[in-house]
């Protein structure tokens, strides 16, 4: 069971590396919102980490890289960098949690080290989560006040676009994959101190069973007088 365990956390891991690849790659954080005056729907700009797609009808879409950093809003310069780290966060999880597992070589026979390896990974892929979710709820919260801002005229609001939705099913895949893997080890880590406890009690019971082997018996002798 615990094995199935383990395995399902490197499921869900390799999902959130997938879902972290996706957000970071796709243009679609901030796109068009259609409302109000703003219902020219054959127009459509989208808005990402690394580039802004325009497309009209009858057109293919044309994306261009931003020409520099420093005129992205800091919400988008924030989620640049915290992107690529939990990217690096969840490549490194996998690894550390792959050697972690109990069927791995990593580590040999020392169950101590694995059961450490384990709960490192595990802690890897919580502070991931941090690192995807934050970026997404940044954005998220400038895109919805920028929305309801009334000095904004409507083809300057922008929505949420899937990259957003992405990163937040992608934040509870990595919270998941956390949470199972410290499970696997506390699981492991209780079943190993039982062991240790039973190899211990059953070594004491062995010393004192040689003890009172080795030990030699005294017996109490009587002296009978006999009086005639």
């Amino acid at each position: 069971m615990k094995a199935k365990l383990e395995i399902l956390a490197l499921v869900l891991g390799f999902i959130g590396l997938f879902g972290t690849v996706t957000i970071a790659a796709l243009p679609t954080w901030q796109v068009s919102a259609y409302i109000g005056a703003n219902l020219v729907v054959f127009e459509t700009l989208w808005e990402g980490l690394w580039m802004v797609c325009y497309r009209q009808i009858d057109i293919n879409m044309q994306c261009k890289v931003y020409d520099s950093q420093l005129i992205l809003p800091y919400e988008l310069q924030a989620a640049r960098g915290l992107v690529c780290i939990s990217i690096a966060l969840v490549t490194v999880s996998m690894i550390v949690t792959g050697c972690g597992i109990k069927k791995s070589n990593c580590c040999g026979d020392n169950m101590r080290r694995k059961n450490n390896t384990l709960a490192f990974g595990g802690s890897l892929f919580l502070i991931s989560f941090f690192t995807t979710i934050i970026p997404v709820s940044l954005v998220a919260h400038s895109v919805i006040v920028k929305f309801y801002d009334p000095a904004l005229l409507d083809p300057q609001k922008q929505e949420l676009g899937q990259s957003i939705f992405i990163g937040w099913a992608t934040s509870g895949v990595l919270l998941a994959t956390g949470v199972l893997l410290l499970i696997s080890y506390s699981k492991r880590a209780s079943r190993e101190e039982q062991h240790l406890n039973e190899d211990h009690f059953v070594a004491e019971k062995d010393i004192l069973h040689l003890d009172s082997a080795h030990t030699p018996k005294t017996g109490s002798s009587f002296k009978f007088q006999e009086y005639v």
